[in-house]
């Protein structure tokens, strides 16, 4: 049983660069295995937005499933896993996940991990919200899950967008303890804070 397995899910929505660096990330910690599974609008998605082709982006993962393979190993809660990370997750996604609409393997991974009492970080990327998806991020936090924005970060003094990504990208490892310099810690190392 390796309980350093870790689903990652991405969707439709923009920011498909946080999924790519969530990977890279997680590659480099060989304490971690990562299950990939992209759907149809994330590959349409990551090819408008970046640099990277879906088979290079599929190529970070350890394993990766087909989005339609509903009888995959990561839908069933005998699987073990630490968690799961939906990054970016569309509104869509959201909508599933919060109304236990699995159909499809990303929205299934996501029902078994809360049923199963795993973590569920959602990225969720949208502006300005709906009552809608403020109502399913709602059930879906209540369900357990934990909606982490990716929030732009002032503090750090960002030089460009990859930095902005990766300290996302951090504070979501940071949800699964693991160690990580991707993130800038406020006031950790300032000497001009207040005590």
């Amino acid at each position: 049983m390796n309980m350093n397995r870790l689903i990652i899910g991405i969707s439709g929505a923009s920011g498909s660069l946080l999924g790519i660096e969530l990977l890279k990330a997680l590659r480099l910690n060989k304490e971690w295995e990562t299950h990939l599974i992209v759907s149809p609008s994330a590959e349409i998605t990551l090819l408008s937005e970046t640099a990277y082709t879906v088979d290079e982006t599929k190529a970070l993962a350890d394993v990766v499933y087909d989005f339609k393979d509903i009888a995959a190993a990561v839908s069933s809660g005998s699987f073990k896993t630490a968690g799961m990370v939906v990054a970016p997750c569309s509104m869509k996604t959201l909508a599933g996940i919060a109304s236990g609409y699995s159909d499809n393997l990303l929205l299934r991974s996501a029902d078994v991990i809360l049923k199963e009492r795993r973590k569920l970080v959602l990225a969720v990327r949208e502006s300005p919200l709906s009552v809608i998806h403020i109502k399913n991020m709602l059930f879906a936090a209540q369900a357990g899950a934990i909606i982490l924005p990716p929030m732009l970060t002032y503090y750090s003094k960002p030089e460009n967008i990859l930095e902005m990504t990766r300290h996302v990208v951090g504070k979501i490892l940071d949800q699964f303890q693991i160690d990580n310099d991707l993130v800038s810690r406020w006031r950790e190392e300032r000497k001009d804070h207040v005590k």
